[in-house]
């Protein structure tokens, strides 16, 4: 197995019993951090000099829709309402297990380029097992770690998730992948029946496996409460968005221990609702993050944690200026709570608590270099807010279980050239079944 020493770096751990940033060297042996210190002896290891740069554990997207990577910016324009009904109305059937594979190739690329080490890829467009298997092997390519959340294009209520295919997936198509494992991108109690609900939720914890489900705007159906009183909430279900989930449903969810991923951008400007930070944060728990789809936003998770955190702040200054009419003397919530929303919450929410998210002996060597030299960071008085200002630019280096992914700024991937065709390709096609309503306005 090969030794690499990290050496030179601001080490941002992100562990809680560590200070925000330290001068440290990683000792990475194989797929795992075999060390952590100031001076590491390592003989026959390969020494990577850091010097200048800011090393932080891999970011980890929670929730991308990753298989409309070839739809790049068409909904840039769109609402809520008309992404579902040109994306999900018209296009979804024309998709081939060719569209699939080429999205999720590329689409894991680019998060890789961005620092996303580790991706929550909710898959709803599965009308195939060779479309599942061919938007896993996309993600298999790419060479990123990933929670493939299968799932279908919206089904009647009272249709259950197709448990057959996720049997097959367990036992044949991600068997065998250190980096990819299976949860269920179910329909959930907004687009379920009651019965539905709880049957899929059931099935997923029979299995072990992570659950999540949009939640988007109004009330909280009946499933809710009839998945609360069944005990079927727990740490591995994973709720998107969570808008119209009252305070107090939020409260009971926390604690019982289901995450929440928001993806603020969308959220923001499609018409979601108002992101949840808020209320996770006064429930004593904190939100993993998402850039939900490349058809509208960037998939910069950065970004993400950058808006996540205005948007939180300016709310709570509003109220504290509404409460007290003076401005507040100290920040509501801190670079570090949203740079821990982008690694160790989102690991929490795809159920990889235990390996990814912080920078830690034991935990898998999922690692990014920012480079703190560039001069859109330089100097870097808080690496910790340089880190989270960084764009992709920025992004020197990045590692995948030991592996080099990027390195000098760039991806370590053949044939580019060729995604990029074939990318083009895909998307030129499928945005002809997009009606003229749909399509770029100019």
């Amino acid at each position: 197995m090969s030794r690499v020493l990290l050496r030179g770096a601001q080490v941002i751990t992100m562990a809680p019993d560590r200070p925000d940033a330290e001068h440290l060297e990683v000792l990475v042996d194989g797929d795992r951090i075999a060390a952590l210190d100031e001076n590491i002896e390592a003989p026959h290891a390969e020494v990577v000099d850091f010097s200048g740069r800011i090393l932080m554990p891999g970011l980890v997207n929670a929730h991308l829709h990753t298989w409309q990577t070839a739809l790049r910016s068409v909904g840039a324009d769109w609402t809520l309402m008309q992404y579902l009904t040109h994306l999900h109305g018209e296009c979804v059937g024309h998709y081939t297990p060719g569209d699939m594979h080429i999205s999720n190739l590329a689409g894991a690329l680019n998060q890789l380029n961005c620092g996303t080490t580790t991706l929550g890829d909710f898959c709803h467009n599965v009308l195939s097992p060779e479309h599942a298997d061919a938007a896993v092997e996309g993600l298999a390519q790419a060479g990123i770690r990933a929670v493939f959340l299968h799932g279908t294009p919206y089904r009647s209520p009272d249709t259950p998730h197709p448990l057959a295919e996720i049997d097959r997936l367990l036992d044949g198509p991600v068997r065998g992948h250190a980096l990819l494992t299976l949860g269920m991108a179910l329909q959930g109690p907004q687009y379920s029946s009651v019965e539905t609900a709880v049957a899929d939720f059931r099935a997923g914890a029979e299995r072990g496996l992570v659950v999540s489900m949009h939640q988007s705007g109004g009330e909280p159906s009946p499933g809710w409460e009839a998945l609360r009183v069944a005990g079927l909430f727990g740490p591995r279900a994973n709720i998107v968005h969570g808008s119209g989930l009252p305070d107090d449903w939020i409260k009971t969810l926390v604690e019982a221990g289901v995450t929440f991923t928001t993806t603020p951008e969308n959220e923001l400007g499609q018409g979601h609702g108002t992101p949840i930070t808020g209320s996770l944060l006064r429930s004593g728990a904190a939100p993993s993050l998402g850039t939900d789809i490349d058809t509208a936003v960037p998939g910069h998770l950065l970004t993400a944690a950058r808006i996540a955190l205005a948007h939180q702040r300016s709310l709570d200054h509003a109220q504290h200026r509404q409460t007290t009419g003076t401005y507040a003397d100290s920040p509501s919530v801190t670079a570090k709570q949203a740079l821990a929303w982008a690694t160790v919450e989102g690991a929490k929410a795809l159920g990889l608590a235990d390996r990814v998210g912080r920078i830690e002996v034991g935990m898998q060597a999922d690692l990014v270099a920012v480079d703190a030299r560039a001069f859109n960071l330089w100097p870097a008085h808080d690496p910790v807010a340089t880190a989270l200002h960084a764009d992709i630019a920025n992004i020197e280096a990045v590692m995948v279980a030991g592996t080099w992914r990027k390195r000098d700024h760039a991806l370590l991937t053949s044939r580019l050239d060729d995604v990029k065709d074939r990318l083009r390709e895909s998307g030129e096609r499928l945005l002809r079944s997009i009606g003229p309503a749909g399509g770029p306005q100019g």
